[in-house]
């Protein structure tokens, strides 16, 4: 079993590594690169900062301020429907659940003539909405699942002193919700952090382009510069990378915490 573990490992690593390779070798092709970078050139690192620099950071904003506003709307509507357990709250999560199930293309289709009548095409707002449209089902029913193993008698105790739903919610709840709200973040980054379809059917022009985009009109117009287009890939990996290194704990945590009462 170990060894079958280590060759999946390596079958799934492997083109990551082929990334970096072709990366710090200038002057070959992604299928012609040696194996081994013996005289590594950073100066795909240069062209890709240079020219993609801006996508960097417009995908930066976009995905914090997805988070953020997920996470407003989030956390609560999940307190809500665990706090006051009701046949709406059971037929608001099915909704929920359904909801994953439709394509991304199909909600970036509808999302598009409403968001050209209200002035967000070629808008990082307009780009936070869409995904924290597409985040917040997910977020809500990971926090919920969690909660659900929260007993209320830690809640009916902070209110018999004194603490109303709010006060309860955000002293109580929120802070034992840590990893479930942590968990939910990460993925609400992710998603919108590789996200291609929202920013493909919602923007036009280079001001407002994330990375995702960048890399795919970069590859369109600089099909032989493959060290550039490698480097930008492994620069767009990067805070994914580092997120899932600090937070796996959490992750672990988040994730299993609401299977179990």
């Amino acid at each position: 079993m170990t060894v079958l573990g280590v060759v999946f490992l390596a079958v799934m690593i492997f083109p990551v590594y082929w990334m970096v390779n072709t990366s710090l070798q200038a002057a070959s092709g992604a299928a012609a690169a040696d194996f081994f970078p013996v005289h590594p050139d950073l100066s795909g690192y240069a062209t890709a900062v240079t020219e993609q620099g801006r996508n960097f950071v417009t995908s930066l904003v976009i995905a914090l301020g997805t988070v953020v506003l997920t996470l407003a709307i989030a956390t609560p509507a999940a307190y809500g429907v665990y706090r006051f357990r009701t046949k709406a709250g059971t037929v608001f999560l099915l909704v929920l659940l359904i909801t994953q199930m439709i394509p991304a293309m199909v909600i970036a289709n509808a999302l598009y003539p409403l968001f050209n009548s209200l002035f967000l095409i070629n808008s990082v707002f307009g780009l936070i909405l869409a995904n924290s449209a597409a985040g917040i089902p997910f977020a809500v029913l990971l926090i919920r699942a969690f909660m659900g193993s929260i007993p209320p008698a830690l809640v009916e105790a902070a209110m018999v002193d004194g603490a109303g739903n709010l006060r309860a919610f955000l002293a109580i709840v929120v802070p034992i919700s840590r990893n479930a709200i942590v968990t939910a973040a990460l993925f609400t980054f992710l998603s919108a952090w590789s996200d291609f379809l929202f920013a493909l059917t919602l923007t036009s022009t280079p001001e407002v382009r994330p990375i995702t985009l960048g890399i795919y009109d970069y590859i369109s117009a600089n099909s032989q510069d493959w060290a550039a287009v490698m480097a930008t890939a492994v620069l767009a990996s990067v805070p994914a990378g580092l997120l899932l290194i600090f937070a796996q704990r959490y992750i672990a945590a988040g994730a299993v915490s609401g299977a179990v009462k």
